[in-house]
């Protein structure tokens, strides 16, 4: 499920009163009464959230390759504006794996790196029922966000893309995952960037994570303009949170839960002498190691690829902080010499098996005997394999939850008062997307009224002969189209669509369908006729 860090604690109740369960079922936070018996308790404080969960095993069914006729007709389906399917608007869907729904064995399997994002859009949209795609991965999550031409299809693809990507069976992905829809799917990424789901609530990387999707989406062609519109607008949702509700001041990162995971595993007597080792000098090991100075560590050693980036780090410390830098390859020689080891790499396979610390020399007593891994890596760097030596402690990000459930009331106070926001940036998103209904119906007008410019254009300058200049053709070209441009304005503001009421959306439909009729356009507004009819259910109630 995807719940806030402020809620990480609570019990997800599902209940299958029968054999004959539908493979998919709404779970609604209370005070939501369901249908299939399921009910999501989170410590009675409630934020109006839902998700759907799904059966695993009705998804895991697996379908024959599509002959060259269905092949055609999908084709068909993606660009007839008459099918059934786009008859109603393409649905935003999430298929997601977090911290909240699955283990980090599991989403370190799943895991998609960076550098593959682009690709990962582009196969993605080529699944017969995606339209444009995105990914966020992050060592709390593993995301998958869609506009999919059918909700069902769409899941199962992309859930069968996930399997084939990564090895893991369908039915294991379909147990720890998590969907949502449209609204749903927009309220959980406004809540991922303003920090509400994280582990830690308010922390502030993820948001730039969420820009780092925005940023490798720039030009892949997959990441249309539903989607990049969502990310864009999640953006700037989760700095109004921050800067609104104050909601990150005081917050810890992962990597400062990390460090006081570390401390609060040491025996206080020896947490300013106990030997660190920092593996890994990127955006979280360089968090790390400012954690540690602020927790009074005066040296260490950072292992890294490069000695550019430590060297950096060390410039912006004082002068009696001492950072010693260490090549990759004296790695092991580093952890033989250290009492906690800090991990936080890119790399796809473990760095520490249970052989590599084996053979290394104990730890004194004055440390309390163990030596610490602290991994806060997805894909782990240190394999779980290591936790079964007598000699060493292993935690992953999974662990940092006894650090953050300090100050809970404190949490859920911010928490509400960010939700307040982000039900009022989800209503301005779903408005844009409902002023996207129009956009036919404009392209159309202003393409028809083009056509009639052109051809009366070229009537005159016919009529006008060889002998007109080139300045004088631009003054005559320039005139048809500020006539145009003048005739079209009362239109054209007319079909501008906010969503925020049933009025407003009548009134446009009425506009176009009498633009349709005058001008013979041709352009289907169901999803126009059908939000205006839950617009005015919604009233009624």
């Amino acid at each position: 499920m995807a719940v806030s860090s402020a809620f990480s604690s609570t019990k997800l109740v599902v209940s299958n009163a029968a054999a004959s369960t539908p493979a998919s079922f709404g779970v609604f936070w209370k005070p939501f009464p369901t249908a299939s018996g399921c009910s999501l308790h989170r410590d009675s404080f409630d934020l109006g959230l839902r998700c759907q969960v799904s059966n695993g095993l009705a998804q895991s069914q697996n379908v024959s390759e599509p002959s060259a006729s269905s092949l055609s007709a999908l084709e068909l389906l993606k660009t007839s504006a008459g099918d059934r399917y786009t008859k109603e608007r393409c649905s935003v869907v999430v298929i997601g794996l977090s911290i909240h729904t699955s283990p980090v064995e599991m989403r370190e399997k799943l895991a998609i790196p960076e550098a593959e994002w682009s690709r990962a859009i582009d196969e993605l949209c080529n699944l017969n029922h995606i339209e444009e795609a995105a990914i966020l991965s992050t060592c709390n999550r593993m995301e998958i966000y869609v506009v999919a031409l059918s909700q069902h299809r769409g899941v199962k693809e992309v859930t069968e893309w996930m399997s084939k990507k990564s090895g893991v069976p369908v039915p294991d992905i379909c147990k720890h995952r998590f969907l949502l829809y449209n609204k749903d799917a927009t309220q959980h990424l406004f809540e991922v960037s303003a920090g509400l789901d994280s582990l830690v609530l308010g922390e502030g990387q993820i948001l730039a994570q969420v820009k780092q999707v925005v940023k490798v989406g720039q030009g892949v062609t997959g990441f249309g303009r539903n989607i990049s519109g969502l990310f864009k607008h999640a953006i700037t949702v989760g700095k109004r949170v921050r800067s609104e509700t104050n909601i990150a001041a005081g917050a810890v990162s992962v990597s400062s839960a990390a460090v006081e995971l570390a401390l609060m595993k040491l025996p206080e007597s020896s947490q300013a002498s106990a030997r660190m080792l920092v593996i890994g000098a990127g955006k979280m090991g360089k968090l790390v190691i400012k954690h540690l100075v602020a927790k009074g560590c005066k040296k260490m050693v950072v292992v890294n690829r490069s000695e550019a980036r430590v060297a950096a780090i060390r410039e912006e410390m004082t002068k009696d902080i001492e950072i010693t830098y260490k090549p990759l390859e004296e790695m092991y020689e580093c952890a033989s010499d250290a009492d906690v080891v800090f991990t936080s790499t890119a790399s796809e396979t473990p760095l520490f098996l249970k052989d590599h610390v084996l053979g290394l020399p104990l730890v004194s007593p004055s440390v309390g005997g163990l030596r610490l891994f602290v991994d806060i890596s997805v894909p782990r760097n240190v394999g779980a394999c290591v936790d079964e030596l007598e000699t060493s402690r292993v935690y992953n990000v999974d662990d940092l939850k006894e650090v953050v459930a300090a100050n809970k009331e404190d949490r859920l106070r911010k928490a509400t008062d960010a939700q307040a926001i982000i039900s009022e940036e989800s209503q301005q998103f779903e408005a844009w997307r409902d002023s996207l209904e129009t956009v036919p119906t404009i392209k159309k007008l202003r393409a028809y009224a083009e056509r009639i410019r052109v051809a009366e254009l070229e009537k005159c300058l016919s009529k006008m002969g060889d002998d007109v200049t080139k300045k004088t053709r631009k003054a005559i070209d320039d005139l048809s189209r500020g006539i145009v441009n003048k005739i079209l304005h009362g239109p054209m503001q007319h079909l501008r669509c906010d969503g925020t009421d049933s009025r407003t959306l009548s009134e446009t439909l009425d506009n176009m369908h009498a633009l349709n009729r005058m001008f013979n356009l041709d352009v289907e507004m169901s999803v126009l006729e059908q939000k205006i009819r839950a617009k005015v259910e919604q009233t009624q109630k």
